[in-house]
């Protein structure tokens, strides 16, 4: 990165690099893609409870890296790129690694667009942005490939710029789009872009498709070496797996809560602890467990 990508980076909280993918490149790809159209899966909205990205569901197409050879090279092209590894040494740190992914959106004229999320919230230190001694570090970053042109308020990515810094929470109408004080950007992109964006730290979405061709997008979810965000995470991050079952067998479930191994993106799917009034500590954050105390629930001084 030179100087004034970083500084447009850690300004805005998300990065254009231009023409990465040559125009036969980007004709040769989509190429590819139409032969497997007929894979294309159309999953819900992702709109939700807005009125300004509601639209139809989101068609994806699964699978890309696993396409026969040699119809899977040029995806697999796009994982270590020059133009990638030479960018996420610098936002990542080097050691990044694939996360989870990748997600082709393949969106047709009015689909949804995709409710505002990240900011930061709820914080999450391995996956939020930092910036100390000359070096900015974020544990997530969306490597997002542009295989179609996404036009001026057209619909694709978009973004709250800068909202990787903010030290409040997003209001309900900037989420939704309803009302969003102006503030919500989408870039403009050509076929062969590729757009970085702050993934868990920065508010992003989608704005709702309004073209007659499709939205092609691949995006690409990578972590910094330490961050464990998503994916195969999730099978490996309870007790009984991460450690062994021999190990926690017997633990009460306060004790187990904190044997969990690393997993910023669990959805609140993970025991939290607490301490109550009389000392004694419990997980507060599952309905199963809520206001209940196991057997040996330890009292803290």
């Amino acid at each position: 990165m030179n100087a004034r990508e970083r500084y447009f980076w850690d300004l805005t909280g998300y990065l254009v690099a231009k023409h990465v993918l040559s125009p036969d490149e980007v004709a040769h790809t989509n190429e590819i893609v139409d032969r497997y159209s007929d894979r294309v899966v159309v999953g819900g909205s992702t709109a939700r409870d807005s009125k300004s990205f509601a639209g139809t569901g989101r068609p994806m197409l699964p699978g890309i890296l696993e396409f026969p050879k040699p119809d899977c090279d040029p995806f697999r092209a796009m994982l270590a790129h020059p133009a990638v590894v030479s960018r996420l040494n610098v936002m990542c740190g080097k050691g990044f690694r694939l996360d989870h992914g990748p997600m082709f959106i393949v969106s047709v004229k009015g689909t949804a667009g995709h409710t505002m999320h990240g900011n930061g919230d709820p914080h999450r230190p391995h996956v939020a942005y930092h910036h100390q001694n000359g070096t900015p570090y974020v544990g997530g970053v969306t490597v997002a490939w542009q295989l179609h042109d996404c036009k001026e308020n057209q619909g694709g990515f978009a973004c709250v710029s800068g909202s990787h810094k903010s030290n409040f929470p997003m209001p309900r109408g900037i989420r939704t789009g309803d009302d969003d004080m102006d503030l919500i950007t989408q870039p403009v992109v050509e076929a062969g872009d590729v757009v970085f964006f702050m993934d868990s730290a920065q508010s992003h979405g989608a704005t709702p498709w309004k073209l007659d061709t499709t939205r092609r997008s691949i995006l690409l979810k990578y972590a910094g070496r330490t961050s464990s965000r998503s994916g195969h995470s999730r099978d490996v991050s309870p007790p009984e797996a991460y450690w062994d079952k021999n190990i926690v067998d017997g633990m009460t479930e306060e004790q187990k809560a904190i044997m969990w191994g690393p997993y910023s993106n669990h959805r609140g799917e993970i025991p939290m602890l607490d301490v109550d009034e009389g000392g004694a500590v419990y997980i507060t954050n599952q309905d199963d467990t809520e206001g209940k105390r196991s057997k040996n629930s330890r009292k803290v001084a």
